[in-house]
């Protein structure tokens, strides 16, 4: 080995350390068992066509108009793109059938959903889904009306919504191992609380910033290998 070969060797091991890092720093593919996940509740709205829609602001700063129907799910899930809806259909005219409209005050259809028996918490067992219609004043907040027919509510010191109507009894957005489902499980945030609410977000998937962070490494080290060959054979 010469003299002048010698930084090119020396950097190269270095580049190749530091790409492999990265590589590793990146978290399994989608599918992979026992991923990173959250025990949560989260906040979803009713669209067109019976649809639920992962909310993008917390309960307690939306102010739904009359008509409005909101969604709680209790499971565990790795982030907005994988978390389980309501397994229930948003439907404001069956969940308010029986509930008129009067004036000065609004109807919010809430469906709760307090998951499954592999969602809940040890020794906890989840109470069947069901259905509320909150009459509210005409400025209440998601949170207000979900309150109205769904105490007690539970908070963390974060605002974290960790309880509906009591459940589950402890616990608030804790890491579990999540099971080898094939859903898609990338090493997720914690669940976040927006404004006094449930998790909420905007979807996007946390490895996406990863992968393309490996990537840029891996185009930096083979760009620094070029130049100090080109420096060596000088």
């Amino acid at each position: 080995m010469t003299a002048a070969t010698r930084p090119y060797r020396r950097f190269g091991g270095s580049a190749a350390a530091a790409c492999l890092a990265a590589l590793v720093a990146v978290p399994a593919a989608p599918g992979t068992a026992h991923a990173a996940g959250y025990r949560y509740w989260s906040f979803w709205e009713g669209g067109h066509g019976g649809t639920w829609a992962y909310a993008t602001q917390g309960p307690a700063t939306v102010r739904p108009v009359d008509g409005a129907v909101h969604g709680y799910r209790f499971a565990v899930s790795s982030g907005s793109r994988d978390a389980d809806r309501p397994r229930r259909a948003p439907d404001f005219a069956a969940v308010c059938a029986g509930t008129r409209a009067e004036e000065g005050t609004k109807r919010v259809a809430l469906v709760l959903d307090f998951g499954t028996a592999a969602d809940a918490p040890a020794g906890g067992t989840p109470p069947a889904p069901r259905t509320a219609c909150a009459r509210v004043r005409p400025d209440a907040t998601g949170a207000e009306a979900l309150a109205a027919v769904a105490a007690p509510l539970r908070y963390d010191g974060q605002a974290l919504l960790c309880a509906i109507a009591g459940y589950p009894e402890r616990g608030c957005g804790e890491q579990v191992a999540a099971p080898a489902t094939g859903r898609p499980s990338p090493a997720a945030p914690s669940p976040s609380a927006a404004s006094d609410g449930t998790a909420a977000g905007r979807g996007e998937d946390p490895s996406l910033g990863l992968y393309a962070g490996a990537g840029a490494v891996l185009a930096l080290g083979t760009a620094a290998l070029v130049r100090a060959r080109r420096r060596g054979r000088r």
